[in-house]
């Protein structure tokens, strides 16, 4: 079993910031990348930064410049500082990981993850 939990999200002001936080959890072997996906009504589900074992990061275009992606190994965490938001920002934002899991035979299992989701509010 293996368990993505998000906090961090909230309700802010324009130009404001948030820091997200997503742990993993359960009979984790490894976990290669890790990312940030968000969703925002009637809209599709959109990656807003994503992160490598080697913290290798890419991000959305929209968000370049103002989101930063990182990542604790140790920890099993990865974080994304928000800043300078804006009202289009708002959406609930999805953690996301694959993640390798050590089977019986000794080969390891992959498998794409996903958190419950947390709501992040901007208002103008």
């Amino acid at each position: 079993q293996v368990q993505l939990v998000e906090s961090g999200g909230g309700l802010v002001q324009a130009g404001g910031s948030l820091r997200l936080s997503c742990v993993a959890s359960g009979s984790i072997f490894t976990i290669n990348r890790m990312g940030w996906y968000r969703q925002a009504p009637g809209k599709q589900r959109e990656l807003v930064a994503r992160i490598t074992s080697s913290s290798s990061s890419n991000y959305a275009d929209s968000v370049k410049g103002r989101f930063t992606i990182s990542r604790d190994n140790a920890k099993n965490t990865v974080y994304l500082q928000m800043d300078s938001l804006k009202p289009d920002d708002t959406a609930v934002y999805y953690c996301n990981a694959f993640i390798g899991i050590l089977g019986r035979d000794a080969t390891v299992d992959y498998a794409d993850y996903w958190g419950q989701g947390t709501q992040v509010t901007v208002s103008s």
